[in-house]
């Protein structure tokens, strides 16, 4: 059985790492920044997953991106996700050539839906992320918001959901934006919106403001990780510690010896993520 995960999510912008709230970006640093702040080489012990996502609102600077990501990358030790603007193989090519292990795909799931089928062929299902934007409406449903959030598709979300299940990526990276930078915890009725034999595992998005929010998100059964991409919640140490009172909820999450040493939480029943 596979443990669950917490999944960090950076949010790039010409150069720039971003807040967002309810899909409003605000600056918060450069590159620079990041790395004084957030010691990757470091944070990797105790986040399983990093997202990368380019969501430049203009004209997207690919090479700068992946120099971003190259840079990145260089001495972390968890896989790594990246998307943002990609419509091509090619694109998602230069992604996985910049270090990363998975390429995210949002919009073309519906308008290029070809691309889908061409990523998974030549990279493989498992490293296909699909990505979805959330929005509940005013009657209590929800719709799913492509390009940016600025396009709702007609259709509600649970009707979508039941075309997008086994065969086509390798999970699925639902995304609250109605939560997205409030910190007031995730949106789990978002997850009624799966049908009732999804098997592909969730990563659920949006919301997530402190370690509490993040065990309650682990412990539906529906979802297998939870991310956040909040930058000044968990900054310095403050990873670790989510990560700390994650497992100390009784959430099992994927286990290194080293990572036990480091929390203070060693244990000889603990072993090693298969």
């Amino acid at each position: 059985m596979l443990k669950k995960r917490i999944i960090f999510t950076l949010l790039y912008d010409n150069g720039n790492f971003m807040l967002s709230r309810n899909f409003r970006l605000q600056k918060v640093g450069n590159l620079a920044w990041l790395q004084k702040n957030y010691n990757f080489s470091h944070i990797s012990f105790f986040v399983d997953e990093l997202i990368v996502l380019d969501v430049t609102r203009g004209e997207r600077n690919t090479a700068a991106f992946c120099e971003a990501l190259e840079a990145l990358t260089e001495g972390c030790f968890m896989p790594i996700a990246a998307g943002g603007g990609v419509r091509s193989v090619e694109h998602a090519r230069r992604l996985l050539r910049s270090g990363a292990d998975k390429v995210v795909v949002n919009s073309p799931v519906f308008t290029q839906p070809q691309l889908l089928k061409e990523l998974v062929e030549a990279f493989g299902q498992q490293c296909v992320v699909g990505s979805l934007d959330l929005k509940r409406t005013q009657e209590g449903f929800y719709k799913i918001w492509i390009e940016s959030g600025s396009q709702a598709l007609d259709d509600t979300a649970d009707r979508h959901l039941l075309h997008l299940g086994d065969g086509m990526v390798g999970e699925w990276y639902l995304n609250s934006i109605d939560r997205d930078g409030t910190g007031q915890g995730y949106d789990l009725a978002l997850l009624d919106v799966l049908p009732a034999n999804w098997t592909v595992p969730v990563i659920l998005a949006g919301g997530a403001g402190n370690a509490s929010h993040l065990a309650v998100g682990l412990a539906d059964a529906r979802v297998d990780a939870v991310a956040t991409a909040h930058l000044f919640n968990f900054v310095g140490d403050g990873l670790k510690q989510a990560r700390s009172n994650v497992l100390s909820s009784g959430i099992e999450l994927a286990s290194w010896p080293a990572v036990d040493t480091l929390l203070g939480e060693a244990r000889p029943d603990r072993l090693a993520v298969r």
